[in-house]
C-alpha cells in the first residue's frame, strides 16, 4: 500500500482517486506563512488531473521544469483545459471557516476585479460560498475538495472532518469558477508556489516523454 500514496508533509494523499473518471496525483504542496523566522505550515494540497491534460499543453513541449513554474501562460492553459480536475486540500493548522472563507473570498474577488469581472452575479456566487464555509471549524486532518467538471464551468466544494460524511455545495458563476483555480493553480499568482512547483516538475517530465 505504501507506494499508493505520496506523502506531503506526513499527510497520505492517494496517487489516484476517481471522481467521474479515474484522476491521477500530478502535483502537491503546501500552503505556509512566515512569520518572525518561523515557518507555519495551514494545508497541504493534492492535485489530480486527467492524464490526457498533457495533449493540451503539446506546445510546451520539452521546456525544463522552471520555465514552466515561471510560465503563467501555461497555467492558464492547464486551467482552460476541457479536463476533470480536482484538488484535494488538508488542514495542517487549524482555523475558523470564516477566516478560510475570508482568504477565499478576499483571492477571487481581487482576481474578479483586475480582470472586470466582478458583477453581481459573481458576488452572489461568492457570498455563497462564504456562508458555506462560515459554519465550519477547520480541525486538523479535515478536508476540503474542489471538483471542476470538464464539460461545463462549474465546480463542487466539498468539506468532512473527523471521517463524517461531506457537506457540499455546487458553484455555478464560470467567472468564479476560474478564479478558483487560479487561486490555487495561477503559476506564479498562485497562493502555494511548491504546489506549482511540483505541477511544473511532473508536467515536464510528462511532455518530453
Amino acid at each position: 500500500m505504501a507506494n499508493e500514496v505520496v506523502m506531503v508533509d506526513e499527510i497520505p494523499f492517494p496517487k489516484e482517486i476517481v471522481a467521474t473518471k479515474p484522476l491521477s496525483l500530478l502535483g502537491h504542496g503546501i500552503t505556509d506563512i512566515e512569520i518572525h523566522f518561523l515557518q507555519i505550515k495551514f494545508t497541504a494540497i493534492g492535485v489530480y488531473l486527467e492524464p490526457k491534460i498533457v495533449n493540451h499543453l503539446q506546445q510546451w513541449k520539452g521546456k525544463p521544469e522552471k520555465a514552466l513554474a515561471e510560465d503563467d501562460g501555461f497555467f492558464d492553459a492547464l486551467i482552460s483545459a476541457p479536463v476533470e480536475k480536482f484538488l484535494r486540500i488538508v488542514v495542517i493548522k487549524e482555523i475558523k471557516g470564516s477566516q478560510y472563507g475570508v482568504q477565499l473570498e478576499s483571492a477571487v474577488r481581487d482576481r474578479l476585479a483586475a480582470d472586470d469581472k466582478y458583477e453581481e452575479e459573481e458576488e452572489a456566487a461568492l457570498e455563497t460560498l462564504v456562508e458555506f464555509f462560515q459554519s465550519k471549524y477547520l480541525k486538523k486532518n479535515s478536508i476540503i475538495t474542489f471538483h471542476f467538471s470538464a464539460t461545463s464551468a462549474t465546480a463542487e466544494v466539498a468539506f468532512s472532518t473527523e471521517g463524517k460524511e461531506s457537506s457540499k455545495i455546487k458553484v455555478e458563476n464560470a467567472n468564479v469558477v476560474e478564479m478558483i483555480q487560479k487561486w490555487y493553480l495561477g503559476g506564479t499568482r498562485g497562493v502555494s508556489q511548491t504546489t506549482i512547483s511540483s505541477l511544473a516538475n511532473t508536467l515536464s517530465a510528462e511532455l518530453s516523454i
